[in-house]
């Protein structure tokens, strides 16, 4: 008796935008079937989550930015990024959330806050409403913010240092969770007609939380959520960024344009994983990626290199300056950047893996021209350009050789290109086995979808949070029995 095939993992498929005119394709918002300039208008965002939620896309996330880049051709010159829409404008990523939950049933939305800026009691209470809004069904990836402009529009001379603004982040974390998790037992909300009663005297308290860069007394204002403590992306890729990471995230994000790149972080990823008690398989790894799709690997090069043509040369080279801060603008227009004296060596390493994955990238000058074709859409990340074929091949390479979970999508127009894979990609990876047919859970929250199980809409028992849940028949959270005793709201408080 033969023994039965191996079930292939099923890849998580996201769509990668921001509310702007130009995420990470600076100038195609010219293009004439693209609608991202469109991102102020509240039709664009309902008929792409439709879009999504018909295809199935695990979720739509949502970048953002509190500030502009200003490094090239600068300091402080925000001109470059105008006419392409370089990530400029940028709106609240928050308010599109609600209207786009009425339309769907079952896509999850991934929304960007920073940790560095607001209070956490204010973030935590928006995220519980629309935690409530969506069904369970939003995520938070939380940024710690990196750009000297945000620092000044919230009135700072200059960023918090970086490794501090990691440790601010992870007290952040804390009160965040007492609030979720901490604030209202389990069975405080009862809606009782015959006892009048709404939620039960003594079953919510406050958190009284005292840290070094917060207080915050509590008790948290909005009812217990679906989810309670949303599902959490995160980017971190430095040291102290991993370690954050990989103590927080239910999903991370892994950048690289190599898979030798985004290999490594893999298992730096569940090495740290397993040391600070969490399951390395539990934490999702999603790499960024732009695929352009077509019948023919012809037709879908021919609409890349058309897309190419409506690239804003300036817009690219501002992007790179604030990923990487650095002023291209300085040097020479014929320098190859491999080797420029000066440039920082952390890119010119970059600019070589680059070089591996490019086709004749090793034999040609990384000019400025060069750079800005590499970015010009889809940024620092992976490209998949060719028919379904083509691209599962590729793709099904990249997740054998690194292990991870699954891809960011981005795109040069919107919703086009979403449409394209939707049409052309979806169903050869189906055919493969390495895509869903439907949600895990269908109408179900964002934690029972990406983790593809039927565990319920709380953090696993492997995540900080789970460890502040008051639950049901407990005076108090098991966590507050090791701080001081802080008192319960009853009638006469």
């Amino acid at each position: 008796m033969g023994s039965l095939p191996i079930e292939k993992k099923k890849w998580i498929m996201n769509a990668f935008a921001m509310s702007s005119p130009g995420h990470v394709a600076a100038g195609l918002w010219r293009h004439p079937e693209n609608r991202s300039q469109q991102y102020h208008n509240l039709k664009y965002w309902t008929d792409l989550a439709k879009i999504l939620d018909e295809g199935k896309f695990h979720g739509l996330f949502i970048a953002d930015m509190l500030g502009v880049y200003d490094v090239y051709k600068g300091p402080d010159n925000i001109d470059p990024v105008l006419p392409g829409a370089a990530q400029f404008p940028i709106s609240d990523p928050f308010p599109a959330i609600a209207a786009m939950a009425a339309v769907t049933k079952s896509l999850s939305f991934g929304i960007t806050s920073s940790t560095t800026y607001e209070h956490p009691f204010s973030l935590a209470r928006r995220f519980s409403t629309l935690d409530h809004l969506t069904g369970g069904r939003v995520g938070w990836n939380i940024v710690t913010s990196y750009l000297e402009n945000a620092a000044r529009n919230f009135g700072l001379d200059t960023q918090v240092p970086h490794d501090t603004r990691y440790a601010k982040a992870d007290e952040y974390l804390d009160v965040s969770y007492k609030l979720w998790e901490g604030s209202w037992r389990d069975d405080a909300v009862v809606e009782d007609f015959k006892s009048r009663q709404y939620t039960v005297p003594g079953r919510v308290r406050r958190i009284n939380h005292q840290g070094e860069w917060f207080k915050s007394a509590g008790p948290h204002t909005v009812e217990p959520s679906p989810q309670r403590t949303p599902y959490i992306f995160q980017a971190g890729t430095s040291s102290a960024g991993k370690v954050f990471a990989t103590k927080h995230a239910e999903a991370m994000f892994l950048p690289g344009m190599e898979p030798k790149v985004i290999k490594r972080g893999v298992e730096a990823i569940r090495t740290l994983a397993n040391e600070v008690g969490r399951d390395p398989n539990g934490i999702k790894l999603i790499a960024g990626i732009l695929i352009i799709v077509d019948e023919t690997d012809a037709k879908a090069q021919a609409k890349y290199d058309e897309y190419l043509s409506y690239a804003d040369d300036d817009g690219t080279l501002a992007l790179f300056g604030g990923w990487y801060g650095v002023d291209i603008s300085t040097w020479g227009d014929d320098e190859d950047f491999r080797f420029a004296p000066g440039f920082p060596g952390a890119v010119q390493g970059m600019l070589e893996a680059w070089s591996a994955m490019v086709p004749g990238g090793q034999s040609v000058k990384w000019t400025k021209a060069r750079i800005t074709k590499e970015l010009a859409l889809g940024g620092p990340h992976i490209k998949a350009i060719g028919s379904a074929s083509t691209v599962a091949d590729q793709l099904e390479r990249i997740v054998d050789e690194t292990g991870i979970d699954g891809f960011n999508i981005s795109y040069a127009i919107s919703p086009g290109n979403f449409q394209d894979i939707i049409k052309y990609l979806l169903p050869e990876l189906r055919r493969r086995g390495l895509f869903w047919d439907d949600y895990a859970v269908p109408g179900g929250t964002a934690r029972e979808n990406y983790s593809a199980d039927e565990k319920g809409p709380r953090v696993r028992d492997d995540h900080p949070a789970s460890k502040y849940r008051w639950r049901a028949g407990e005076d108090i959270p098991q966590y507050a029995l090791k701080e001081k005793s802080v008192p319960v709201l009853n009638d006469n408080s």
